[in-house]
């Protein structure tokens, strides 16, 4: 397996209270529910949402990224209940080098329940075992601490500070990298 097999047909991941499936435009009001939260997107290179169509673009956006093997987005369900409540998934791929950068969110009503570390775990697995990355990257923003230790959590280890990395919402920012390798 490599990581073409992740987009011959999308995976559906399993944790012990989690269903990780794709994404259905659906999804698009739940999406739009946190979406539309100053606090989801604080740290995030987007303004908050204003309008449910924002949604059904985002999901059609990453629909259409991962046709063309760029990018996989998992939404996040409870077990039982078919409702979206985030998404993680791989982005920045790079199949020469064996890599590629994960990326997240969760709706706040989820938040300190410790299901974006199992989600995390799992994806993580997926993307060492079934897409043979060797390496799995992040970027965020150094005074997002809950995503530093959620990283911390599933074994990434901070690797600095990128200065003035990326221009989001007006202004230079930073962003801090965490990695973690196969090997380890």
């Amino acid at each position: 397996m490599n990581i073409d097999t992740a987009f011959e047909f999308f995976p559906i991941l399993e944790t012990e209270r989690l269903v990780l499936r794709q994404l259905k435009e659906k999804d698009a009001p739940n999406l739009f529910s946190y979406f539309s939260k100053d606090e989801v997107t604080e740290y995030y290179d987007l303004e908050s949402f204003t309008s449910k169509q924002q949604a059904v673009d985002l999901i059609s956006r990453l629909s259409q990224r991962y046709e063309e093997g760029k990018q996989i987005r998992w939404g996040i369900t409870l077990k039982g209940n078919d409702e979206l409540i985030g998404t993680c998934g791989f982005h920045s791929i790079e199949r020469d080098h064996f890599k590629a950068e994960i990326g997240y969110e969760l709706h706040p009503h989820f938040w300190g329940k410790g299901i974006m570390a199992e989600v995390i775990q799992k994806v993580v697995e997926y993307g060492f075992n079934t897409m043979e990355l060797n390496r799995i990257e992040a970027f965020y923003d150094p005074e997002n601490v809950s995503s530093k230790r959620v990283l911390e959590k599933n074994g990434f280890e901070y690797e600095g500070v990128l200065r003035k990395r990326f221009f989001a919402k007006g202004r230079f920012v930073d962003a801090a990298i965490s990695g973690l390798l196969k090997e380890v």
